[in-house]
């Protein structure tokens, strides 16, 4: 209907995550509405970031480097370690200023009904950071609340409990069925300052 071009980069906003059909027809107007600059700058800006942004080899959040500018920065303190989902969480935490510790991104959580498996995520590899690394004393499991990232909380304590390693949770102030993407400088932060030790809840017998 409007040419292969336009169907064409349609289609492929309809691939980003939260764009339907509407909003990828919005955005694809306003580029063919707009100058060729504009459009051509988001183009290389799209080439420049997939041939320079890779994973850190050490926390695997999204960087020009590797190590990243965190697990590089001396002034870090290497006794604690921060387990999030996704990079995007790194900077919400970042941005909490309540923080001094290092990173480890799972790039995801574990979601069956999506086929995201434990073995999909950087599980093994945060693992083995700890078994390397005895500097390590603490490890903040801070997955979502939500099914998922407690389902995923689980399976992190099931792999770093017989490591020996002090494991905490963020404490509750976080909203059930929220993100840390979109929580609030105070709420993150308060949940840092109260997180509590990660054990198991068992029944009485």
């Amino acid at each position: 209907m409007y040419g292969e071009a336009v169907e064409r980069l349609i289609r492929e906003f309809k691939r980003l995550p939260g764009i339907g059909q509407r909003t990828a027809e919005r955005l694809t107007f306003h580029i063919v509405q707009g100058s060729e600059r504009e459009g051509l700058a988001l183009a290389d800006a799209i080439r420049a970031v997939k041939e320079k942004a890779r994973p850190c080899a050490e926390c695997f959040t999204v960087s020009e480097r590797s190590p990243c500018e965190i697990c590089s920065d001396p002034r870090r303190d290497p006794r604690v370690l921060c387990v999030v989902e996704r990079p995007t969480d790194v900077l919400a935490m970042e941005k909490s200023g309540g923080y001094k510790g290092r990173y480890h991104v799972l790039l995801g959580a574990v979601n069956l009904l999506e086929g995201v498996e434990p073995h999909d995520l950087t599980i093994d590899a945060l693992a083995e950071r700890v078994r390397q690394d005895d500097r390590i004393e603490e490890v903040i499991l801070a997955t979502n609340p939500t099914f998922d990232g407690d389902a995923t909380a689980l399976h992190l304590r099931a792999a770093l409990e017989p490591l020996g390693v002090r494991m905490t949770r963020l404490a509750r102030g976080l909203p059930a069925g929220g993100s840390l993407e979109f929580a609030s400088k105070a709420i993150l932060a308060e949940a840092l300052e109260g997180r509590r030790d990660y054990q198991e809840r068992r029944r009485p017998s």
